[in-house]
This record gives C-alpha cells, structure tokens and sequence, in this order.
C-alpha cells in the first residue's frame, strides 16, 4: 500500500549539478512561498459600479481650504444654499481665517451639505461694509466630501477625491466671479472587518463670469456649484480562502520539485552519453 517506496541510499550517486540545481530549487520555493503568503495576508480590494438610492436625511461632510492672496480675511465668509430651501449667510462655525501677508487670506472651514444640488460659495456678502476693490484670485488646497480614504490611492487606483487641489487662478479681471460646477459621486470603501467609509469623487467644469448684482454693483464670489450622481462606486477588500492559499503552496512545492528533477535527470543522462562518447563505448 505504501506508494511512497523508498530507494537504498547505496543505489542513489549525489552530483554536484544536482546539489547546485537543489539549492536553486530550495531557493525558488522559498522566494515563491514569501510572495504568496504576502499576497494572501495583504487582501486586494475590487471595484464596482451599483445604483443607490441616496438617503435624504443624511448629509455630507465638506471640507475646503483655499488662498485668496488679494483678499483680507475680515471681508470673506461663506454661504450654503441648496434646492430644499437652505440659504445660510456667513456660516461661522469650523471657519478659520488666517492673514497671508499684507492682504492675503487662507480660508478654512468645515461644515455640512444636504445630499441635493446646490452650491457654496466664498463671498463678501455677509459683511455690511464691503471692500473698496474684490480680486477673487485664488489658489486651492483642498475641496473634499465625506470620509478620507487614504487606502485607495495606496493600491495604486485612480481617485478623484480632491482634484482641485492645486488648481490656481491669480490671472484675469479683479471683478470676475469664479465658478467650479461639480459632478459628485458617492464611493465607499468595505474592509474586511465590515467597517464603511465613505466618502465623495468628483469631476469639474470652470468658467468665470461678470455678474451686475442690485443698481448695477459688481460684487464677485468664488462659487461651487454640486450635483449627485446616483452612480456609487463601492470598493471592497477580499481576501482569498485558506484552501486557496494551501493548494498553491502545494503546487509551488510539488511543481517545483518535479520541474528541478526533470532538468537535474535531463543534465545527468547528457553527462553520461558524453562520458561514453569520450571513452569510446556509445553504441
């Protein structure tokens, strides 16, 4: 019954083309075992599209970070509207204000949206004496929605969580308005351990405009109009079963080893035909 039999060690000759093809062979199993296992303990993470219904009563987290170099701080604020009746002047709360040189201001704050179109806008608006001249010049740091997902942009994809970031426009009219229309798309990201963050891609339009408000006044804004998509993108990790994992062991080793000893027979049968033709006795 034992399928394994078992040659006397007198019957076996050890080369050393097959101590070198050996080591090469236990080499090669442990460089392709270390893979393996790092692939099996660090999970991949899939992607897909599904249709959602977006639930009205929740609201996103938005984030924004932006510097008006030829603007003062004491003019600027912020202002949310959106299509269910929102109209908020001077939002304060999270807002920080911080003086860059002689007239610049980098502006900061924090606050929550309603998951229907709208827009908020950076402005003068809530001030009672407004500036004797506007310059809406500006740079962005970061314009965010919902969670920060750090882990996707680990795995090499391709993300749009913060694309304005970097985008800068110093040139053109002092009395322009700048306006960033947004596509978002929810996105959310399933661990293994079922915990879910999400958060908000996005793609963008500009142009800029003149706008006459009452009696003829040009008072420009810096403006983000936003959109949702019903399209979500859900990441998830997955990691592949332990059986998995065993069976390719199985076949590193035991493919492994077959291969080696075809070459190591293939290299020893050549030595000896050689080995004859010098001696003369290959028949």
């Amino acid at each position: 019954m034992d399928i394994y039999r078992k040659v006397p060690k007198d019957l076996t000759q050890p080369t050393t083309t097959g101590a070198i093809i050996s080591i090469c062979c236990t080499l090669f199993i442990v460089f392709m075992l270390l893979c393996e296992l790092m692939w099996f303990i660090n999970p991949d993470v899939k992607s897909e599209l599904i249709v959602e219904n977006i639930d009205a009563t929740e609201r996103i987290p938005v984030r924004i970070n932006i510097s008006l170099p030829r603007m003062k701080c004491e003019y600027l604020g912020v202002d949310i509207q959106d299509d269910q009746g929102r109209h908020e002047v001077g939002f304060v709360e999270n807002t920080i204000k911080t003086p860059i040189g002689d007239d610049g201001c980098l502006f900061e704050a924090k606050f929550l949206i309603n998951k229907v179109p709208g827009n908020f806008h950076i402005s003068t608006h809530s001030v009672d004496v407004q500036p004797e001249d506007y310059d809406f010049a500006h740079e962005v740091h970061e314009v965010s929605f919902g969670s920060k997902i750090k882990k996707i942009s680990s795995k090499n994809f391709r993300s749009s969580f913060n694309p304005l970031g970097g985008r800068s426009k110093v040139d053109g009219h002092n009395l322009e308005s700048h306006e960033y229309i947004m596509r978002i798309v929810p996105t959310t990201y399933e661990e293994l351990n079922q915990n879910k963050l999400v958060a908000y891609q996005y793609t963008y339009a500009y142009r800029s405009h003149i706008s006459f408000g009452h009696g003829g006044r040009v008072i420009p804004a810096l403006w983000f109009r936003y959109d949702l998509n019903p399209i979500t993108v859900r990441y998830h990790e997955t990691r592949p079963p332990l059986y998995h994992f065993l069976t390719t062991v199985c076949a590193i080793v035991g493919g492994t080893f077959t291969v080696a000893g075809i070459i190591d027979s293939c290299i020893f049968s050549a030595t000896e035909i050689f080995r004859k033709f010098e001696l003369g006795k290959l028949t």
